[in-house]
């Protein structure tokens, strides 16, 4: 699973990016896009960093990262959604993605916390 979410979390970056090349390139959105590429280019730099973490406490600070940097990405998709309402389809699947990343970092973060108690 470990590889298949370092590559997952990639092609959730790579294909932020395309979307974000479909946009106009104006001030306004220029900000937007910015962010986004960011945040979910993010999501992967910071999953893979984890994987080479050196204790509990550096990975699950680094999945909580995570955590934090996919939230950040649904955030612009939901605000892209209502500019651009054109664009729905191509951002409903990004931000399902999105969303199912966020959840397993979330599910990952309580299992590490639960097991790291015993």
């Amino acid at each position: 699973m470990k590889n298949n979410l370092i590559q997952r979390t990639k092609e959730y970056a790579v294909k932020t990016w395309f979307f974000c090349s479909k946009l106009p390139k104006s001030r306004e959105y220029n900000a937007y896009v910015n962010q986004l590429i960011r945040c979910s280019s993010s999501v992967g730099a910071n999953y893979r960093a984890s994987q080479r973490a050196k204790s509990t406490a550096d990975f699950l600070n680094k999945l909580k990262i995570v955590e934090e940097e996919a939230d950040e990405s649904l955030y612009f998709l939901e605000i892209l959604k209502e500019i651009k309402p054109d664009l729905s389809k191509d951002i409903e699947v990004l931000h399902q993605e999105g969303n199912e990343i966020l959840s397993i970092m979330v599910a990952s973060i309580k299992k590490v916390k639960l097991n790291n108690s015993k």
